[in-house]
C-alpha cells in the first residue's frame, strides 16, 4: 500500500469506528497506528511519517492544535483532517490557518469522511507522481548535460568543464579512470545491417554498459564516441582511495562479460593504468583508440603497460595524417580531406621505413578507421560502404590497398559534404531520440534542445523522416523492445521501462497493437524459431497498424 494513515482521538469508541467503518484496504491505505492523545500521536508521526492524519481537536496532554503546530515545527508536511464538534468550530477555523486540509464535524458522517480521505489520498499520490517526474526530469537533464560535457572533453573540444557541470561545485576534486570499449569487427559485421538495426544494437550495448559494473562501485558515465565505440569513465575523489591495477583489470572483465552475456557480442577494451586529470582525457582517448587498432583482434583486454606505451609512441607519427583526414571529415572540409589522402599516399615510403606495424597493416587500419568515421557522419550509404569493404577484404598487397584509398578519395571528391542546416538538425534530433528512448520526451524537449520552435521542428521532422514525431518515437521504442525481447532475459516490465513505458500493462497494450501479439507471446515465438545473433529486418512490421 502506498499511503500511510494515523488515527488520533481520545475516545476509544470513535477510534474503533474509524478503524472499521472506513475501507482502508480497498483504498490502498495502510493504518500505521492509533493514539489517544497528541503526545503519543507525535511519537507515531516521528516513527512512521504518515501521509494522512485524522486528529481530534480536544484531547488530554496535547490537544489537536498544539499537535498540529508541533508537527509543522518539525517539518512534517503530512495532510491532516481535523475531527471536531460543532461548538469547537472556532478551533477548526484556527486549524485551517495552520495547514489543516479539511475538518469533519462530530457526530461523524462516515460516507462524507470516506470521500474526504479518498480525495486526499489521490492528491498525495498525484503530488508524489509529479515529484518523481520532476526528479527524473532533473536527473535526465543532469545526465545529458554531464554526458555532453564529457564528450566535448574527450574529443578535445574543451580542456575543462564548467564548475556547475560536475561535482566540483561541491568543492570536490575529481580524477578519472578511463576505459575505451569497442565492439569487435563492428564496421565489417554491421555493413549489411540497416541504420535502424545499427542504432538499436548501439542502444542495447550502451544500456548494458551503464549497468555493467555491479555493487558499490564509483560513479561512472558512459559516453558514446561513435557507433560501436564507447568511453566508460569512473569518477574518484582525489582524496579517496585510488583504483588498483588488478581492480581495473577486473572491471574491464566485468564489462566484457556483461556485453557478451546480455547482447551476445564481444568487445575489446583498452584503459590507462592509474587515474587521470580531466585535462588529460582527450589525449588518453586517442592513445587508447590507437592501442586497440594496433592490437586488432577479438575480446582484447589492453592495459596501457610500458610495452603498449612504447608501441603507441611509435605509432603517433604514423597516425597524424589519418587523424588530419578524420578532422577534415568532421569539419566538413573536403579540401582538407583530399589533401590529407594525397599526403598519405605520398608519404608511404617514409611511413614504411619507421612503421611498427608494417605498411599493409597500417593501410588496412587507416582504411577501417576512415570507413567507420564516414559511416558515423553519414557520408556513405550501405551499398557504397559494402562495396568498399568487399574491395578491402580482397586486397592482398600495398597496391590493392592504395586502390581502395583511391576509391575513397574519388568518393569524397564527388560527395556533397556541406550538408544543409535542416539535415544537420534532423540528424541531431534522431540522435537525441535514440539517447532518450527510455525517458518521457516530447516535441518541446527536442525543439528546445535544437533551439528552434516546436512548429518548425514538426515541419522539418515530417519532411525528413516521412512520419510524425509520435509515430517515429513509438516505432523506435517498439523495435528496441523487440530486440531486447529476442536477445535478453530481462522481464517484460524491465524492458517496458527501458523503452519509456513505466506501466507494464500500457506497454503490453502498445506492443500488441504494433506487432499483433503481446510481449510474452512475441518472446515465445522468437524462442521457438531459434533466432540467432543477426537482428531481423527492423522494418518487418512496417505494414502493421501503428497506434
Amino acid at each position: 500500500m502506498d499511503i500511510k494513515a494515523l488515527l488520533i482521538d481520545d475516545e476509544p469508541l470513535i477510534l474503533n469506528h474509524l478503524k472499521n467503518a472506513i475501507p482502508w484496504n480497498e483504498m490502498q491505505i495502510e493504518l500505521v497506528g492509533t493514539a489517544r492523545n497528541g503526545v503519543k500521536g507525535l511519537e507515531l508521526v516521528m516513527e512512521f511519517e504518515p501521509d494522512i492524519i485524522l486528529c481530534d481537536i480536544r484531547m488530554p496532554l496535547m490537544d489537536g492544535l498544539e499537535f498540529l503546530r508541533e508537527i509543522r515545527r518539525l517539518g512534517y508536511e503530512t495532510e491532516v483532517i481535523m475531527l471536531t464538534g460543532y461548538q469547537e468550530f472556532e478551533y477548526a477555523r484556527l486549524a485551517l490557518q495552520h495547514g489543516v486540509k479539511d475538518y469533519i464535524l462530530k457526530p461523524i458522517n462516515y460516507t462524507e469522511l470516506e470521500a474526504a480521505i479518498g480525495k486526499l489520498a489521490d492528491e498525495v499520490r498525484s503530488r508524489r507522481s509529479e515529484k518523481r517526474c520532476a526528479e527524473r526530469q532533473l536527473q535526465r537533464m543532469i545526465g545529458l548535460a554531464n554526458e555532453k560535457m564529457m564528450f566535448d572533453v574527450l574529443m578535445g573540444f574543451a580542456a575543462d568543464v564548467p564548475r556547475w557541470g560536475l561535482e566540483e561545485e561541491q568543492g570536490r576534486e575529481l580524477q578519472y579512470a578511463l576505459f575505451l570499449v569497442d565492439l569487435d569487427d563492428y564496421a565489417q559485421r554491421t555493413v549489411s545491417w540497416t541504420e535502424q538495426e545499427r542504432k538499436l544494437w548501439n542502444f542495447a550495448v550502451r544500456n548494458v554498459l551503464q549497468e555493467a559494473i555491479p555493487g558499490q562501485k564509483p560513479h561512472y558515465t558512459v559516453v558514446q564516441m561513435r557507433q560501436g565505440e564507447w568511453c566508460v569513465l569512473l569518477q574518484f575523489e582525489r582524496s579517496g582511495n585510488a583504483a588498483s591495477s588488478p581492480q581495473m583489470q577486473e572491471w574491464a572483465r566485468e564489462i566484457q562479460r556483461a556485453v557478451k552475456d546480455h547482447i551476445k557480442l564481444t568487445v575489446s577494451l583498452a584503459w590507462e593504468q592509474g587515474l587521470l586529470e580531466i585535462g588529460g582525457l582527450s589525449q588518453t582517448y586517442m592513445k587508447l583508440q590507437r592501442g586497440l587498432m594496433l592490437q586488432a583482434g577479438h575480446e582484447q583486454l589492453l592495459p596501457m603497460t610500458e610495452d603498449a606505451l612504447a608501441r603507441d609512441a611509435a605509432a603517433v607519427s604514423e597516425w597524424q595524417l589519418v587523424e588530419e583526414i578524420t578532422s577534415g571529415l568532421k569539419m566538413y572540409d573536403k579540401s582538407k580531406v583530399e589533401q590529407g589522402l594525397g599526403q598519405l599516399k605520398a608519404n608511404l615510403p617514409h611511413i614504411s621505413e619507421r612503421s611498427a606495424l608494417g605498411i599493409e597493416k597500417f593501410l588496412q587500419y587507416s582504411i577501417i578507421h576512415l570507413l567507420r568515421e564516414m559511416r558515423e557522419l553519414d557520408f556513405m550509404n550501405s551499398r557504397e560502404e559494402g562495396k568498399m569493404w568487399q574491395h578491402l577484404q580482397h586486397s592482398q598487397n600495398v597496391k590493392d590497398l592504395l586502390n581502395v584509398i583511391s576509391e575513397l578519395e574519388s568518393h569524397i571528391r564527388e560527395l556533397e559534404i556541406n550538408k544543409k542546416s535542416s539535415e544537420l538538425l534532423m540528424i541531431s534530433a534522431g540522435e537525441y531520440i535514440q539517447r532518450n528512448l527510455s525517458t518521457d520526451i516530447g516535441v518541446d524537449d527536442i525543439a528546445n534542445h535544437l533551439n528552434i520552435s516546436s512548429s518548425y521542428f514538426s515541419h522539418l521532422f515530417k519532411n525528413h523522416y516521412g512520419e510524425t514525431f509520435v509515430e517515429h518515437l513509438r516505432k523506435q521504442r517498439m523495435e528496441l523492445a523487440k530486440t531486447m525481447l529476442r536477445l535478453t532475459s530481462r522481464s517484460v516490465t524491465e524492458i517496458g521501462a527501458l523503452v519509456g513505458y513505466s506501466d507494464r500493462r500500457y506497454f503490453s497494450k502498445v506492443f500488441q497493437r504494433y506487432t499483433g501479439v503481446t510481449p510474452t507471446e512475441y518472446r515465445e515465438q522468437e524462442e521457438a524459431r531459434g533466432s540467432g545473433n543477426v537482428p531481423e529486418n527492423a522494418g518487418a512490421d512496417s505494414n502493421k497498424q501503428q497506434i
